[in-house]
């Protein structure tokens, strides 16, 4: 490997960390060059990670230390077939809400606060992707939980500030719990690389503790029961796109360190052995009902997405509790559904609120013949989200299911279809609404809403072409990634 390779995990994670202070430094200069160096900022990252491509899927594995801070403590960056595949689709989606914010946020205050902290977050969701050990990972973890704390706030309403504070309260007290995990291992395994073999290779109760910890400090930026409080507060505050990636990327976090934590902390035959899978299987399936069951109540549009978004994290926490290779399949494949299916479901809520300035459900009647691309985009998302085949949604679903039967669990299965049932419940209405239900004709209903700009509805057709896609074509990058990565992971992770 030559150095330009070795180092490129460095500039993926440097470069849009640079690009936010060469945003700080010209954007009261120039809307249109802050704008510009936003959207280059997130495409230059994109096309840096897609460069790995060939590299990653052909086996190879990168691994650089930049320097040590004590004996076995190390800054590291480390790019396998699991970090590649997270951090190829958060760029992908980041560049696409970068290009919707541009007309979205035109209309907000603020900008020159957003697109800094946007793209400072986006070289932090790297740095926890491309983390070569636990240490790197939790510095870069702690940074984007506290630097979304702006995007969750924006709005500045005191609806925001509660959320936000509420937001705050949790990231504190997972990321004490994180560290805690940390030190246990470290103390356990005398390293927190994830370049070596297992960290912890017996239980224990030292063990079974930091096993919880981690639990509480990643369950809770995936939005795992009881931890998701914060989850349907902050995500209809924020602007609708800080919702898609809060919703689409920045869980998924959450989900990335939990997979560390079972294949390269202990390893799955420990815990499975140990019986400690069966404590998360439970809190995942609490997950996926109460989420899915909630979202039902909810009159708020985008507060019913940031409960559907916890269903759907349920998921992802409970097919890394079976340990096969279909489950694992179907685990990372919905990672990579769920970020393509709830980005795109948050930018069309957003564009259809935007233009209408109405956010209840039963307010939205008749809005699909007014934005019908948008509206169109929005139940492609949607009927992907029940498992309806052949988008990529069904796709996850199926390879979940096949390996919770391998598994001998049949009972996830009926899990897994009460939720697509109550997906059905909640999603179906505001279709029906939208495309076939009466508008009230008075006041601003009268008034002609055309489609937004096609700098939104490009980014929201785009994302919602990938859940079809994705389910059709038999060239599917994502499907190949996750056969790759559920592979990798069953070999320990080497």
């Amino acid at each position: 490997m030559d150095r330009v390779t070795d180092f490129l995990p460095v500039w993926i994670v440097a470069f849009p960390l640079v690009m936010t202070f060469v945003i700080l430094a010209v954007e009261r200069r120039s809307e249109k060059l802050r704008n510009g160096l936003s959207v280059a900022a997130s495409a230059i990252t994109f096309l840096s990670v897609a460069a790995l491509y060939p590299l990653i899927t052909g086996g190879e594995i990168i691994q650089l230390q930049l320097f040590s801070l004590l004996p076995n403590l190390a800054v590291s960056f480390r790019v396998d077939i699991l970090s590649f595949s997270l951090a190829l689709l958060a760029s992908f989606v980041w560049m696409l809400v970068t290009v919707y914010s541009l007309e979205y946020m035109r209309h907000e205050h603020g900008c020159n606060r957003y697109y800094p902290v946007l793209i400072v977050t986006l070289a932090s969701c790297m740095g926890i992707f491309m983390a070569g050990d636990f240490f790197t990972l939790f510095v870069f973890f702690e940074l984007m939980s506290l630097i979304s704390y702006v995007l969750v706030v924006h709005e500045e309403t005191m609806e925001a500030l509660r959320a936000g504070y509420k937001y705050l309260i949790m990231t504190i007290i997972g990321g004490l719990a994180l560290f805690f995990g940390i030190i246990i291992t470290f103390e356990l395994g005398g390293s927190v690389s994830l370049n070596g073999p297992l960290l912890i290779k017996e239980p224990s109760s030292l063990a079974l503790l930091a096993f919880l910890a981690y639990l509480i400090g990643f369950g809770m930026k995936a939005g795992m029961f009881p931890l998701h409080v914060w989850l349907p507060d902050a995500h209809p505050v924020a602007p609708s796109p800080a919702s898609a990636l809060l919703s689409g990327i920045m869980l998924k976090t959450g989900a990335y360190g939990l997979l560390r934590v079972v294949f390269h902390v202990f390893g799955s035959k420990m815990i499975l052995d140990a019986g400690w899978t069966t404590l998360l299987a439970v809190l995942a399936i609490i997950t996926i009902l109460l989420g899915s069951a909630v979202a039902l109540t909810q009159e708020d549009l985008k507060r019913r997405l940031a409960y559907s978004s916890i269903g759907q994290m349920g998921y992802i926490l409970l097919g890394m509790t079976i340990i096969n290779e279909r489950a694992l399949l179907g685990d990372v494949f919905h990672i990579f559904s769920h970020a393509f299916m709830k980005s795109t479901l948050f930018l069309a809520a957003g564009a259809i609120i935007l233009k209408t300035g109405k956010r209840k459900i039963k307010e939205l009647a008749g809005v699909g013949r007014q934005m019908p691309f948008t509206l169109f985009a929005f139940s492609l998302a949607a009927i992907s989200m029940m498992g309806i085949p052949p988008l990529s949604g069904f796709l996850s679903k199926w390879a979940l299911s096949l390996g919770a039967l391998d598994a001998g669990k049949p009972y996830y299965v009926v899990v897994l279809l009460i939720s697509s049932l109550l997906n059905g419940l909640y999603y179906l209405p505001i279709i029906i609404s939208g495309f076939f239900g009466k508008r009230e004709r008075e006041g601003h209903d009268l008034v002609r809403i055309n489609e937004v700009p096609s700098t939104m509805l490009v980014p929201v057709a785009l994302l919602a072409l990938t859940t079809l896609l994705f389910g059709l074509l038999p060239w599917n990058v994502p499907f190949d990634l996750s056969q790759l990565t559920a592979e990798f992971l069953l070999r320990g992770g080497f």
